[in-house]
C-alpha cells in the first residue's frame, strides 16, 4: 500500500510541475487523458488519480464536455492552509531559504492537554519531538509533536534523528495519518518560546494545534505549532460546490 501511495504521490508531484513550471504553464486547459497519460509515461488510471487529487485542492477543475481547466489564480498561491505541506517548503514557498536549526527527540510523560488529545491516560509513556525551522538564517517555525511510545515497532537514536514526525511514523511505527484536525489561535509566547523564536514576549504568534488521525479515527499524534508572522501569508481554499 505504502508503494502505491508513493507512487502516486510522485506522478502528483509530476503532474503539478509540469503544470505551473513546464509545458502548460501558459496553457488554460489540460490535454486529453489519453495524450497526457503516454507524455508523462504513466496508466490512464494512475493519471485519473492525480488529475482527482489535484482538482480535489483546487488546481484544476474537471467539466463535462469542457475538459480539464488549468486554475493559475490558485497555482499562484504561496501558501496554502487547507493543503499539507512540508515546514522548509512553506518557508522556501514564501521566498526564504530554510534550515533546520535543530532537532531534539525526548521521551516523557502525557501531561493532561496531551492525554485528552491523544485519547491516552495522564502518565503515559510519550515521544516528544521538538522542531525549530529557520528562514534566511531567523526563527520562524516551532513545533512540538507528541505520540504514545507503544506505537513505536522499532529502535531509533535521537542524536540520528533527521525526520519528520510523518516520516518517523512510517519509518518505526508503519501507520500513515489518514486525516488531521487543526485549530488556529493567536497566542502570546511565554518567555521560554520567545527565547527559542528569537522574539519579544508580547509579540503575538499564528499557533496551530493539529491531531492527526488513523482510518479507524484512533489519534496517531499531537502537534503544537508557531509561527513567526513577519514570514508567512497563509491562506486557505474553499469550494463552493
Amino acid at each position: 500500500m505504502k508503494l502505491k501511495n508513493d507512487e502516486s504521490k510522485s506522478i502528483k508531484k509530476q503532474l503539478l510541475y509540469v503544470i505551473k513550471n513546464g509545458i502548460y504553464a501558459n496553457q488554460k486547459r489540460l490535454p486529453r487523458e489519453t495524450i497526457l497519460a503516454e507524455s508523462m509515461h504513466v496508466s490512464r488510471t494512475q493519471l485519473r488519480d492525480a488529475l482527482s487529487a489535484l482538482e480535489s485542492e483546487g488546481f484544476i477543475t474537471r467539466l463535462q464536455g469542457i475538459g480539464t481547466i488549468i486554475n493559475h489564480h490558485v497555482l499562484q498561491v504561496k501558501n496554502r492552509m487547507d493543503i499539507e505541506t512540508e515546514f522548509l517548503d512553506i518557508i522556501r514557498q514564501n521566498g526564504y531559504e530554510p534550515s533546520v536549526s535543530f532537532i531534539d527527540v525526548s521521551e516523557g510523560w502525557a501531561d493532561e492537554k496531551t492525554a485528552e488529545k491523544l485519547h491516552i491516560r495522564k502518565e503515559t509513556e510519550i515521544i516528544r519531538i521538538r522542531l525549530l525551522c529557520s528562514a534566511d538564517g531567523k526563527p520562524a517555525i516551532y513545533t512540538e509533536d507528541v505520540l504514545e511510545k507503544r506505537l513505536v515497532k522499532r529502535d531509533y537514536h535521537s542524536e540520528e534523528f533527521h525526520v519528520n514526525v510523518f516520516q518517523f511514523l512510517s519509518e518505526f511505527c508503519d501507520l500513515e495519518p489518514y486525516m488531521d484536525l487543526t485549530e488556529l489561535h493567536p497566542a502570546l509566547p511565554d518567555e521560554r518560546l520567545a527565547d527559542i523564536l528569537k522574539v519579544p514576549a508580547g509579540k503575538p504568534l499564528l499557533n496551530m494545534e493539529e491531531v492527526d488521525y488513523d482510518f479507524e479515527g484512533n489519534p496517531l499524534f499531537y502537534s503544537n505549532q508557531y509561527f513567526v508572522d513577519e514570514f508567512f501569508k497563509h491562506t486557505v481554499l474553499r469550494k463552493k460546490f
